[in-house]
Order: C-alpha cells, then sequence, then structure tokens
C-alpha cells in the first residue's frame, strides 16, 4: 500500500488558539504506511505500529472544550488531536500508546481531526486488515 498523508481541518475560528499552542497546518498531519500510523500535532507525537490497531470509528459533533487542541481524557484516556467540531476519527489500539505526557498517561484510542475522515477511516481499514489476513 502506498504512503497516504492526511491533512487535519481546520475550522477558521479556531486558527489562532491553535496556533498559540504551536499547532498550523505546516506541522501537523497523520501519516500511514504499511507498517506504522503516525500523528505529529504541533511539537506532539504519536506512533503506533500497524498491528497493533484494533478498529477504526468516525465521530461527529463535538463540544469545541473536547475537540480542539491536544487534550487526553481521563474518563476513557482517550487523546485528541482536534482542529474541528465538526467529525474525526477515532482509532483504538490493542495496546496503549504513548502521546501528550510520555509513560505517565498511556492512550487506548487516538481521535484525529482530518480533512477527510471517511478515505481516512477506510485506509485504516485496509490496512488492519491486512494485518489481520497475515
Amino acid at each position: 500500500m502506498p504512503i497516504e498523508t492526511y491533512q487535519f481541518a481546520f475550522d477558521r475560528r479556531f486558527v489562532v488558539p491553535l496556533v498559540g499552542l504551536g499547532v498550523r497546518r505546516g506541522n501537523s498531519r497523520v501519516v500511514l504506511t504499511d507498517t506504522q500510523f503516525a500523528v505529529r500535532f504541533g511539537w506532539w507525537q504519536l506512533r503506533s505500529p500497524i498491528s497493533n490497531l484494533k478498529d477504526v470509528r468516525i465521530t461527529r459533533d463535538y463540544r469545541w472544550f473536547k475537540g480542539i487542541g491536544a487534550r487526553g481524557s481521563m474518563v476513557d484516556r482517550g487523546v485528541t488531536f482536534g482542529t474541528n467540531t465538526r467529525a474525526g476519527v477515532c482509532v483504538r489500539f490493542h495496546e496503549p500508546v504513548t502521546a501528550l505526557a510520555g509513560d505517565w498517561m498511556l492512550h487506548p484510542a487516538a481521535t484525529v481531526t482530518v480533512e477527510d475522515p471517511e478515505g481516512f477511516a477506510e485506509a485504516v481499514r485496509r490496512r488492519i486488515d491486512a494485518v489481520t489476513e497475515t
């Protein structure tokens, strides 16, 4: 499978606060390869082998204070890298990963608000299926 890069969908209303956090179009993206899922969101990063991806689903309609910026949930420990409140993709992992605070909080899932949630979700599904078939 080819390397696929997905850009974040920035809502104009949140560009200034995100830039204040160091998050810009030029330093934020999600990359899928045959072997790795990688998120760069300003200075935050998340990496996981494709074999660690468990499932994926599209989520929608977030409250701004839960969907914008880099944040970890104290309820389910998921991490969000959010640039809009409309839609994102939640990727769940077999083994939790690091993203925000090193090993202090391991994340069982990550939500990313990419420009093409449907295309991204399908690309993740194809990679999960490819690992499952081998």
